[in-house]
């Protein structure tokens, strides 16, 4: 961006700088001296960088991420929280409800280390978005807590996953 504005600053001064050198009798040709200056304009471009092969080497990590927490400690913790709620064992059922809750933090805070490093900036700032996400769910635990059973985890899952990683899905789909 920068460059680009360079580039129209420098433009500018060329064009003043042909218009005030010009040999040309304008009190006879008026307008064609006019002509001559607009015709010089330059046309700036600004190449898009290519975050493509990059972008592909973060979603990877990324999605490793991803599966390890659904089949590692987050769903060990949220299989035992729902086993635990349904036996009534209500502080063991907290004990695994706070280990879910320090697992999605983990996942936020690895998701952030990912995508902070990335070169594409809006990745960057989706990386925050999804960990910021993930991390107020596991302070707050609301959606850990409307858990109760096996079937409204199945239900909850999905949508609630795509709450969390939605600003990365898009650039990682």
């Amino acid at each position: 961006m920068r460059r680009a504005i360079l580039a129209v600053l420098a433009g500018g001064v060329l064009l003043a700088g042909t218009a005030c050198d010009s040999d040309a009798d304008t009190s006879e040709i008026g307008a064609p001296a006019a002509a001559s200056v607009t015709s010089a304009t330059p046309t700036a471009t600004v190449a898009t960088p290519d975050y493509s092969a990059d972008t592909e080497k973060v979603c990877g990590r990324l999605e490793k991420i991803f599966s390890a927490a659904l089949a590692g400690e987050f769903g060990a913790a949220m299989g035992k929280m729902i086993a635990q709620k349904e036996a009534k064992q209500t502080d063991e059922a907290k004990k695994a409800e706070k280990v879910a809750a320090a697992e999605l933090k983990a996942v936020g805070t690895q998701i952030r280390k990912e995508t902070v490093a990335a070169q594409n900036p809006d990745l960057k700032l989706a990386g925050e978005t999804s960990a910021a996400k993930l991390e107020k769910s596991a302070k707050t635990r609301d959606y850990i807590e409307k858990v109760k059973t096996a079937k409204d985890l199945e239900r909850t899952l999905r949508p609630q996953m795509q709450e969390w990683l939605t600003p990365v899905a898009g650039y990682c789909a």
